[in-house]
């Protein structure tokens, strides 16, 4: 087996590679002076079953993937991972005319010996359907769970900040028997957002809001300062996807946060549980 990481997850496939005794193969990519994407692999693939990982958080790293599965015309066999899937979240028509841009994207990821694609937490399951291939989604929030029970917090209260992720949360702590609560999200308008929930006294208490992704950090900025109002100990951030745009991480800082903890479906300085694991145990099937 060759595992291949693409320019955005070169750190997650050597982790991968790791658990599954492989050598990373290496790949060289730099652009031209138009600003043109090149890419080269640098070991014979010929008639090899080949693993790609690839996040694709900007449009180049699509780009990148696309040429990825290019240079891997010869291989016997190849199955991409997309930890972080780019426009995942553009699922659905709202108005006559747009384009449901997640849909558009997972039909792009073909090739005549592509056999499966997994995906990380994507946003809405449905996406899965519009692969050209066998596509799964992976959980990688019991890795956030086992982490937070490793860091010996004071009676840890996970919090689900809205509807979208009340059942991946409640199956973290159901797992190992942490306390939850949900909080519920009101956006006021395209700025301005209000959160109401609780249920449980968090006086003293260690409080980590998690959720399967933190954008520009807005929702979990508002959840935290409600959390430190009402006598949280310290509250933490976690999160699937540490997308992180703008000044998000001021932003939870200026809150309050004590820290930010994510996966390394995108390699930030907040990625340190990883899902390599997860997706070892795949492959190793």
């Amino acid at each position: 087996m060759k595992i291949i990481g693409g320019p955005s997850s070169q750190t997650l496939a050597c982790r991968v590679a790791a658990l599954l005794n492989v050598v990373p193969t290496v790949i060289h990519f730099e652009r031209f002076p138009d600003n043109e994407h090149y890419l080269k692999i640098t070991e014979d693939i010929a008639g090899q079953d080949v693993v790609l990982i690839q996040s694709t958080v900007t449009d180049s790293d699509w780009v990148a993937l696309y040429q990825l599965l290019d240079a891997c015309e010869s291989a016997k066999s190849v199955i991409v991972v997309i930890p972080y899937m780019g426009y995942a979240r553009q699922d659905k028509l709202f108005k006559p005319g747009e384009a449901v841009s997640a849909r558009a994207m997972a039909r792009t990821v073909t090739a005549d010996n592509l056999e499966a694609v997994y995906t990380v937490n994507l946003h809405e399951k449905s996406v899965l359907k519009h692969f050209k291939c066998p596509a799964f989604d992976l959980d990688a929030s019991p890795l956030i769970a086992e982490y937070i029970v490793s860091l010996g917090l004071k009676e840890p209260l996970l919090i689900a900040p809205d509807k979208g992720v009340r059942a991946m949360v409640e199956h973290m702590a159901s797992g190992l028997s942490l306390d939850w609560i949900p909080f519920d999200k009101i956006r006021l308008d395209g700025a301005t957002i209000e959160m109401t929930g609780g249920g449980l006294d968090i006086t003293g208490r260690d409080v980590i809001i998690v959720d399967d992704m933190i954008a520009t950090g807005g929702t979990m900025a508002e959840a935290v300062k409600i959390l430190k109002g009402n006598g949280a100990r310290d509250v933490y951030t976690a999160c699937i996807h540490p997308v992180l745009s703008r000044n998000a991480v001021l932003r939870l800082a200026g809150a309050g946060v004590k820290d930010i903890m994510a996966t390394d479906t995108i390699e930030k300085i907040q990625s340190r549980i990883s899902t390599a694991p997860l997706i070892a145990a795949v492959l190793k099937k």
